[in-house]
């Protein structure tokens, strides 16, 4: 049979960009286009002198709406310093001594240096083939991680601990409480029976993975705490028994070794006793406080963390890690396989090479851990541990710092790096104090001279300090609690104005003649 195809292929006409795309016929190009926007990058790091803008919401939006997407192409150059001068002028910028908001870090230089290798070679660890030495890299990781836990590693060849990374602590979370009802679902446990133990101190992600796996609605059971938020063994032991009088199945408990607000660690030791007792699975939500895990001088806060059925930690918070970079790290590799979901174009069953996939939620993945892999090269554990321990010290000394001001008031203690408080000398009604915390922030955040947080504990809301940056100085925190004390004396020195009827200068500044006629 004679073939159908033409007799001369027709050469292709359609004309594109062959200067766009990294490949070794630009490799001098993306030389000059990384150290463009690195010199770029490198003066706003030396220049800038606040974490913000101050730019109102409005004039960002009309900002970015300026810009034309479906415009003439610019180049290279110019998109990057268009984008320089929207993105980078008006980012939060983690590195700045008085950004102390939330739980972000400024990062390691090698992480940096990896990120801009990574980004460029785009691998994918979703399986071997795309991979190669990337899954064996993370997987070298994953079994560090594990070993500093204290779970049993056995070089991936036997029943010890496995894992891999992710997205962050919610998505390590909610894999975490998936394997747990899996666990469950094997041994007969119906979903509408399934609860989870935690604090109403959990993390959010707790509750949502609970939604998001199908589990009614009351499925989350709140075990009490001690007066600094901890959770209570003795509540814990009650509420197993209170669970199980009911005829409901606990498929996990979920300890907090690092509270996102107050920075506490559960007692893990005690929690860890109760489940061996009654047998259900242990999860320790470790993103804040995994830094532990290095720390020269602290690592006992963690005890019995080994105990665990899997932990989560967040390498981009405690690490100095970009985003993204996290893990779930469990003790038994055999409980990571409800994950695995297998097809013939990427990742067949009979396929023996080791794919990241048979381990993930995500399929295509970035290979993140090259980040850490780099930082722990470059600075040693006992480097990274050294900046943990530093700003743990630092949250420390702010701490006995506002023991002595009668402005301030100091709410609850920290394991970590947090300080909680709220401006409320003597005399202040407390309802005003809570009025003042929103304000306060708001002042701050628009002024961008510095960026706090706010919460709420125990019902009241407070302030809140999270001190990430190891080179942040006790000088430069209470730089941030004077722009505190100086904008709530404004706010209340301007309600005080707006309340008087009469400018209440006018009986005091010499220069100001009452009116004619004008009572006194």
């Amino acid at each position: 049979m004679p073939s159908r195809l033409p007799a001369a292929t027709q050469p292709v006409t359609t004309k594109h960009d062959t200067t766009a795309l990294v490949r070794g016929a630009t490799a001098s190009a993306y030389a000059d286009t990384v150290h463009e926007v690195a010199r770029d990058v490198a003066a706003r790091l030396a220049s800038v002198t606040q974490p913000f803008s101050g730019a109102s919401r409005a004039e960002l939006r009309d900002l970015v709406a300026a810009v034309d997407l479906d415009g003439p192409p610019s180049g290279t150059s110019e998109a990057l310093r268009e984008a320089a001068d929207l993105y980078a002028t008006h980012a939060i910028w983690f590195h700045a001594p008085t950004y102390a908001a939330h739980l972000n870090c400024p990062v390691a230089l090698p992480a940096v240096g990896a990120e801009t290798m990574l980004a460029a070679i785009n691998t994918s660890v979703d399986t071997y083939d795309q991979s190669t030495v990337a899954t064996l890299m993370e997987r070298r990781l994953v079994e560090w991680t594990a070993g500093r836990i204290g779970f049993p590693v056995d070089g991936g060849e036997g029943p010890g601990a496995d894992g891999v990374f992710t997205s962050g602590g919610t998505q390590s979370n909610f894999q975490a409480l998936f394997l747990a009802r899996e666990k469950a679902r094997r041994t007969g446990v119906r979903l509408e029976s399934m609860r989870i133990l935690a604090t109403e101190v959990s993390h959010f992600s707790i509750a949502k993975s609970a939604l998001l796996l199908g589990l009614p609605d009351d499925a989350v059971v709140a075990v009490g705490t001690d007066a600094d938020g901890r959770m209570s063994a003795d509540a814990l032991a009650r509420t197993l028994v209170d669970v199980e009088r009911t005829g409901d199945v606990v498929v996990a408990v979920v300890a907090t070794a690092g509270t996102t607000d107050r920075g506490c660690i559960d007692p893990l030791g005690p929690v860890a006793d109760l489940c061996d007792a009654v047998g259900t699975w242990l999860h320790v939500d470790a993103a804040y406080g995994c830094g532990l895990l290095v720390s020269p001088t602290r690592r006992h806060l963690l005890a019995g963390i080994e105990r665990a059925r899997s932990v989560t930690v967040d390498f981009h918070k405690s690490f100095f890690q970009p985003v993204s970079s996290s893990a779930l790290i469990v003790r038994e590799r055999a409980d990571l396989a409800p994950v695995a979901w297998h097809a013939d174009y990427l990742n067949p069953e009979e396929n023996a090479e080791p794919n990241q996939v048979d381990k993930s939620l995500q399929t295509t993945r970035r290979f993140d851990a090259l980040k850490l892999w780099v930082t722990l090269r470059a600075l040693g554990p006992d480097g990274v541990g050294a900046m943990v321990d530093a700003v743990c010290d630092l949250a420390a000394a702010v701490h006995q710092d506002l023991a002595g001001d009668h402005d301030f008031r100091l709410v609850g203690t920290t394991d970590l790096s947090t300080v909680l408080f709220r401006y409320q000398p003597d005399g202040l009604d407390p309802a005003r104090a809570d009025a003042l915390v929103p304000q306060v922030r708001r002042v701050l955040f628009d002024s961008g001279r510095a960026l706090v947080a706010k919460t709420v504990i125990d019902g009241r809301p407070c302030l809140k300090l999270t001190l990430l940056n190891p080179d942040a100085t006790l000088a430069d925190i209470r730089g941030v609690l004077e722009l505190v004390r100086s904008a709530a004396h404004g706010l209340l020195a301007g309600e005080a104005l707006a309340d008087t009827d009469e400018p209440p200068c006018r009986d005091v500044h010499p220069r100001l003649e009452r009116a004619e006629g004008e009572d006194r």
